[in-house]
């Protein structure tokens, strides 16, 4: 656990407050993503997502590494996973989107892990209800793209002749006294709380186990999941394996503001994939966090705030792909010529386009789902 400020909160199961992401990289020990190391990308993948061009993804751990392990020949995998206790919103998408157009430009294998083990563990939900939410998120993944051939699920319960027997390694040497310390646990905490880290540890270094070499890893995060592997970092080479790379995001923020991120545990102010175009409407007039001014006039004189306005956030994370016409709607609300409704139509439009598409390819999704799942 991480205490950026005294009412502010990052760990894996909570973000609460306004997040001070220069803190947090000293406080995690991560770098900063600098140009040398987006040139070396735009190098290999011709041009940079939008995400890496806008610092969405704005730090990382040995990623110089992993592309010096590339440019020996020695292709990396990617990793990173889901949670699976309620429906997938727009935060979710962001580093599967950015996860896919890497495995898109860099033609690698993508392990992806379904935490369905770490959310009955942390929830106060059924096992059951976890396996239907697991079956849920898996459709909207799938819709993204992925490639199937190169993308394998694995399911904690399900893959546990595989994950298990690894899992115990990792287990073995991570004192409690560390875990309590990485994530502020007590006394109270369940003992498969305590023990989960090991689990969320070994997609590292499966493909590894799998097909008998060192492979490279790659982990496309948001920043406050980093715990678990800064815990695990150092015990991979006591195995035999690499260190993971990774590439850590910001948090897409709440509608209802700039503190925090966006979750699915109340659903009327988070914008899920199966929203009707209603909905979305809906959600984004009454709670999208505004930066404009408190009247027409006043806004036409003084303009607008994109930096905090929710609306201008979510274009600028991937929903407004041009960079000129990110910048025309920034400059354009800024002057006050761009009214906060005009802003919030445009990311309306936006969202509906895109997600008119997802829930077509999410029913399609249905009858894909064994086709991505790691054959044990």
């Amino acid at each position: 656990m991480v205490m950026i400020k005294k009412a502010s909160k990052v760990t894996p199961w909570e973000v609460e407050g306004k997040v001070d992401y220069d803190k947090l990289i000293k406080e995690f020990g991560v770098s900063r993503l600098d140009d040398k190391l987006l040139e070396r990308i735009k190098k290999h993948a011709k041009d940079l997502h939008p995400m890496l061009r806008r610092k969405i993804f704005f730090a990382h751990r040995d990623l110089k590494w992993l592309l010096d392990e590339y440019d020996k020949g020695n292709k990396f995998f990617l990793y990173t996973g889901c949670g699976p206790s309620g429906p997938i919103h727009l935060g979710h998408l962001g580093t599967w989107v950015f996860t896919k157009w890497l495995q898109d430009v860099f033609d690698v294998e993508l392990y992806f892990q379904f935490t369905d083990d770490e959310k009955f563990l942390f929830k106060d939900k059924s096992y059951d209800e976890i396996q239907k939410w697991t079956y849920d998120n898996m459709l909207d993944v799938i819709a993204l793209g992925f490639n199937p051939k190169k993308t394998f699920f694995i399911v904690d319960t399900k893959h546990a002749n595989l994950m298990y027997p690894e899992a115990i390694k990792v287990a073995k040497k991570i004192t409690y006294s560390t875990v309590k310390a990485a994530f502020g646990f007590d006394d109270s905490k369940n003992i498969g709380e305590i023990f989960y880290t090991s689990m969320q540890a070994v997609p590292v270094f499966l493909p590894c186990v799998l097909k008998k070499r060192k492979i490279p890893c790659l982990i496309p995060l948001a920043i406050d999941q980093d715990p678990h592997f800064r815990i695990a970092r150092d015990v991979y080479p006591k195995l035999g394996y690499d260190k993971p790379a990774i590439i850590h995001s910001i948090f897409l923020p709440p509608l209802t503001g700039t503190e925090g991120k966006m979750s699915s545990s109340n659903s009327d102010k988070a914008i899920l994939t199966t929203d009707s175009p209603n909905q979305v409407k809906k959600k984004i007039n009454k709670y999208a966090f505004s930066g404009g001014q408190a009247s027409i006039e006043e806004h036409r004189k003084k303009g607008g705030n994109p930096d905090v306005d929710v609306s201008f956030q979510y274009l600028k994370f991937f929903f407004e792909q041009d960079d000129a016409k990110l910048q025309q709607i920034y400059d354009d609300y800024k002057s006050g010529k761009m009214l906060t409704s005009e802003l919030k139509n445009y990311l309306i439009d936006k969202i509906n386009a895109f997600l008119k598409e997802h829930q077509k390819k999410r029913e399609l999704a249905k009858k894909q789902i064994n086709d991505f799942m790691l054959k044990n």
